[in-house]
C-alpha cells in the first residue's frame, strides 16, 4: 500500500448509517432516509448548501445514541413523545461532538425529537432554543416512520400527507409543513424515498462537497464508530479500543509502516461493527449460546465486511476487520478463508481480538489467567487456527503489550464512564 489515505466523509457517514440500521429490520434505511428528507426540505426552503449537506449528515447519524433496541423501536411510533427517548438525542449529541466534522450537526440531534410545540419539555432550559435545523429532522424522522414498507409508496403518499398537515402547528413548524406539502406534490418525491438507490441519489446531492478523512481523520473517526460498538454494554465497553492497540503495537513490531500501524489501528476499532446487529440479550447472557444463538452471533463478521466495503479507499481496512474470526485452518468464519487468502492485517487483528477478549471479562466468566491464556493462544498457534508467528512476536513482547492493552482500556472506561455520567443525566432530565 502506498500514498495517504483519503476517505469522503459521506462514505464513512452513510456506512455507519448502515451500521445503525442493523439493529432491526424495521430500520432499514431509516437514516438514509430521514437524511433525504430532511434536505429536500431545506432545498424546498431554499435554504445554503452547507445547511442542505449537514441536514443530510445530521439525518443519516441522528439516532447513533440510541444504543438499545427498545429505543430504536421506540422512536418508530409516530405518535410517540419525548418521554422515554429524549434521552437518545441528548447522547446522540454527545457522541457526534467528540469527532470535529460532525460537530456542527451534532447541535441538531440533540433536539430531534421536541415537537415544534413542546416548550414543556424539560429537557430545555428556559433560555435554549431549538434549531430550526432540528425542527426540520423531526419533520424528517416522523415522515420517515410513516412509510409503511408492506404497501406501495404511491397508495400512502397521500395518507402521509394528512397526517403530517393534520400536525401543522402542533407537532410541526407550520412553514416547515408547507415546504414538506409542496416538496410531496415532486412527481420524484416519493419514489426516490423509497429507491434502492437512494444512497447514490444523497450521493450525488453530497458530490458538491469535499470534505475528505486523511489517516487522522479516519482514525478519529473510527474511534467513534468504535465507542457506538462498544457503550452497548458494560461488558464490551473497552473492546474495540483495547484490540486497536494491541494490533498497532504488533503491526509495528512486525514491521508495518506508519500509515499502515494507522490503519490497522482503524481496523480494530472497526472489527465488532456488525455487532449492532446482535441483540444484548445474546451480547450479555451469562451461559453457553444455543447453536441458533450463535448463529445469529457468527453473522457479526459479515455485517461488518459489507458495511464497510462500499468505502473503496478502506479496502484493506474491511478485510482487516471484518476477517478477524477466520483461521488458518480454514475453521473460521464467516468467509471460511484458509492459509495465504488471509492478508496479514487480518491475522494480526485475529490474535488482538483473542487477546483481548481472553483478559477481560464476559457476562459467562471473569477474566482469564494470565498463565492460562498464553497457554491458549500457544494451542490455537499450534492447532493452525491463529497464525503462530504473530503469537510467538505476542508471547515475546507480552508484557509491553499487555501495558499498551492496560492504558488503552483504561482510557477506554474513562470514556464510557462519562458517557454514562451523561446518560444518567439525560435520565434525570426525563424524570424531573
Amino acid at each position: 500500500m502506498s500514498g495517504e489515505p483519503r476517505v469522503p466523509l459521506f462514505d464513512m457517514a452513510m456506512s455507519l448509517a448502515n451500521a445503525i440500521d442493523l439493529v432491526s429490520p424495521a430500520l432499514a434505511n431509516h437514516h438514509n432516509r430521514v437524511a433525504y428528507i430532511a434536505s429536500s426540505v431545506a432545498s424546498e426552503l431554499g435554504l445554503p448548501m452547507e445547511e442542505q449537506r449537514d441536514l443530510m449528515l445530521a439525518g443519516a447519524l441522528h439516532d447513533v445514541g440510541a444504543l438499545s433496541l427498545k429505543d430504536r423501536l421506540e422512536a418508530m411510533t409516530f405518535e410517540c413523545s419525548w418521554d422515554g427517548i429524549c434521552q437518545h438525542g441528548y447522547l446522540s449529541c454527545a457522541l457526534l461532538q467528540a469527532f470535529g466534522p460532525f460537530a456542527a450537526v451534532a447541535p441538531l440531534t440533540r433536539h430531534h425529537h421536541t415537537p415544534w410545540n413542546g416548550h414543556e419539555d424539560p429537557s430545555l432550559s428556559r433560555d435554549e432554543d431549538v434549531p430550526m435545523g432540528s425542527h426540520i429532522l423531526h419533520l424528517a424522522d416522523r415522515v420517515a416512520v410513516l412509510v409503511d414498507e408492506r404497501r406501495g409508496i404511491t397508495e400512502q403518499a397521500g395518507e402521509i400527507v394528512e397526517r403530517v398537515r393534520s400536525q401543522s402547528g402542533k407537532r410541526f413548524c407550520p412553514q416547515l409543513v408547507e415546504a414538506f406539502l409542496g416538496l410531496s406534490a415532486t412527481d420524484s418525491f416519493w419514489p426516490e424515498l423509497t429507491s434502492p438507490s437512494l444512497s447514490s441519489v444523497l450521493g450525488r446531492r453530497f458530490r458538491s462537497a469535499t470534505v475528505e478523512l486523511d489517516l487522522e481523520g479516519i482514525l478519529s473517526l473510527a474511534r467513534l464508530f468504535g465507542q457506538i460498538i462498544d457503550f452497548r454494554s458494560r461488558f464490551t465497553a473497552t473492546h474495540s479500543c483495547g484490540v486497536a492497540a494491541i494490533a498497532e503495537a504488533l503491526a509495528g513490531i512486525v514491521g508495518f509502516s506508519e500509515r499502515e500501524r494507522g490503519l490497522i489501528k482503524a481496523a480494530g476499532y472497526l472489527h465488532d461493527l456488525g455487532k449492532l446487529a446482535v441483540p444484548p440479550s445474546i451480547l450479555e447472557k451469562p451461559g453457553k449460546l444455543t447453536d441458533s444463538e450463535f448463529s445469529i452471533m457468527k453473522n457479526h463478521a459479515y455485517h461488518t465486511f459489507r458495511v464497510l466495503q462500499p468505502v473503496d479507499a478502506l479496502h484493506a481496512v474491511a478485510e482487516w476487520a471484518s476477517f478477524h474470526h477466520e483461521r488458518l485452518d480454514g475453521s473460521g468464519y464467516p468467509f471460511h478463508r484458509r492459509g495465504r487468502s488471509l492478508p496479514l492485517g487480518s491475522r494480526i487483528i485475529a490474535v488482538a481480538d483473542v487477546f483481548a477478549a481472553l483478559t477481560e471479562s464476559r457476562p459467562y466468566r471473569t477474566e482469564v489467567p494470565n498463565d492460562e491464556a498464553l497457554r491458549l493462544l500457544r494451542r490455537l498457534a499450534r492447532d493452525g487456527a491463529l497464525d503462530s508467528n504473530v503469537v510467538a512476536l505476542l508471547l515475546l513482547h507480552y508484557r509491553d503489550l499487555s501495558s499498551v492493552r492496560r492504558e488503552a482500556e483504561l482510557a477506554a472506561a474513562r470514556a464510557y464512564q462519562e458517557f454514562s455520567l451523561k446518560s444518567a443525566a439525560g435520565m434525570d432530565v426525563r424524570a424531573a
